[in-house]
């Protein structure tokens, strides 16, 4: 949610891919894509994003720690940001998703999303589940 430079952003996005290579992410196994590089995320995070209400999402701690370290008022992607998660969960129909304990309310938010849309248009996500991980 913060700028960042063209071109460290490519280099950020090739070291990432290398770490996760070098971690024995297998991806004869599994996919590995740039999620910026499908349109759908961003499309069905609009639409979600005129499902959701925004207080719901200022009430979200996350929004309101980083708010605070960012000594300003926020801007309106990391605002809609955990809207953007649950497109991400949702366009894949995911039913189980691993979270740390500091992402179960953005979960929440995504279990919710899932709920609305299915009630306004018929059963069409699943309703995605919390794998916590255990540190």
């Amino acid at each position: 949610t913060m700028p960042k430079e063209p071109a460290v952003l490519r280099q950020n996005i090739l070291d990432t891919t290398a770490a996760i290579l070098a971690c024995g992410i297998d991806p004869k196994k599994c996919f590995l894509f740039r999620q910026s590089l499908v349109p759908e995320h961003a499309e069905l995070a609009w639409i979600l994003g005129c499902l959701t209400n925004v207080p719901r999402l200022l009430r979200l701690p996350q929004w309101k720690m980083k708010r605070a370290s960012q000594n300003s008022e926020g801007t309106v992607g990391l605002l809609t940001y955990p809207v953007l998660q649950a497109a991400d969960i949702l366009l894949y129909k995911s039913t189980h998703v691993p979270v740390g304990e500091d992402q179960v309310l953005h979960l929440e938010l995504a279990q919710d999303i899932a709920q609305h849309f299915n009630k306004k248009y018929g059963e069409f996500f699943p309703v995605p589940k919390a794998i916590l991980s255990k540190l």
